[in-house]
């Protein structure tokens, strides 16, 4: 069974799933370890973790989708990975799409931002038009296909921006549109309100996905009540950059004094690393064991 394969089998339940974002591999590995069935790379705590720089188009391809393979080799559940705006042109897309596949990541979101793209709660966002949007869906799709031919899988996560400039009623119609081009998931962001979130929930088919950014603009609600209105992932983008941020300043500042509150116990520590799973296998080994 496929990454892709695992991913379709999550979007095929009734319920919404809870996505923790990750940043790096050993916040991937703390989701997995907490038993959480998949997790997305945040574009955003990926960009401030990996080049301490705002979500603004400043990593390349390159860099991202090298910080998607770390993050895949750490864990085994479906990572989806964020393929911006497929850094150019439709060909680019396509070379996007076949790169996160290729690092292991069980679909890609491809969004319909003018480059360099931003953050979708910052100010400043703009879209393509239509048809370069629907070109870059189209040329994902091909791949996609291409890489099914090939023995290899990915799904598609088509994302819209459209609501920010032209209204929720042309970001419907672009997500509709994605869907109509073979888009697997649907995404559309920074609905105001709920009943925003429930026009797109009702106006889209397929499996949606619902981004709650704390103190965004999308209204942040329980799980149940996301899967009520017709959401099938629930994306937390933040929630782990913010806490670690905030225990590493309350650390640093806490030093001044010679206090360290809050850290993790030395052993724990350890064993979510992968100190002791390590030790335990490198025991089948004389070269490799502890003296």
């Amino acid at each position: 069974m496929t990454q892709a394969d695992r991913l379709r089998a999550l979007l095929a339940q009734d319920t919404c799933h809870i996505m923790p974002c990750c940043f790096d591999a050993l916040s991937a590995k703390l989701i997995s370890q907490e038993g959480y069935a998949l997790t997305f790379m945040s574009g955003f705590a990926a960009s401030a973790s990996r080049i301490g720089a705002p979500d603004l188009g400043l990593m390349s391809y390159g860099e991202v989708v090298d910080q998607a393979r770390n993050i895949t080799e750490a864990i085994d559940i479906p990572l989806i990975g964020d393929g911006d705006t497929g850094y150019g042109n439709a060909m680019n897309v396509r070379r996007t799409v076949a790169g996160f596949a290729k690092a292991g990541c069980a679909a890609v979101m491809i969004e319909d931002q003018l480059a360099p793209k931003r953050c979708g709660h910052t100010p400043g966002k703009a879209v393509v038009g239509r048809d370069e949007a629907f070109d870059r869906i189209r040329a994902a799709v091909d791949e996609r296909t291409r890489l099914r031919e090939a023995g290899g899988d990915i799904l598609i996560l088509a994302r819209t921006d459209a609501r920010h400039e032209h209204g929720l009623s042309e970001a419907i119609d672009r997500a509709a549109r994605f869907a109509e081009l073979g888009a697997d998931i649907l995404f559309v962001e920074a609905p105001k309100t709920v009943e925003e979130m429930t026009q797109v929930c009702q106006n889209l088919p397929g499996p949606k996905m619902a981004n709650i950014v704390e103190g965004g603009e999308t209204p942040d609600l329980p799980v149940a009540q996301l899967h009520e209105i017709g959401f099938s992932l629930a994306a937390y983008p933040l929630s782990l950059m913010a806490a670690a941020m905030n225990a590493m300043v309350t650390v640093l500042r806490g030093m001044r004094d010679d206090t360290r509150p809050g850290q993790m116990d030395f052993t724990e520590l350890r064993r979510r690393i992968g100190f002791d799973s390590y030790y335990d296998t490198s025991e089948a080994y004389a070269s490799s064991r502890r003296s």
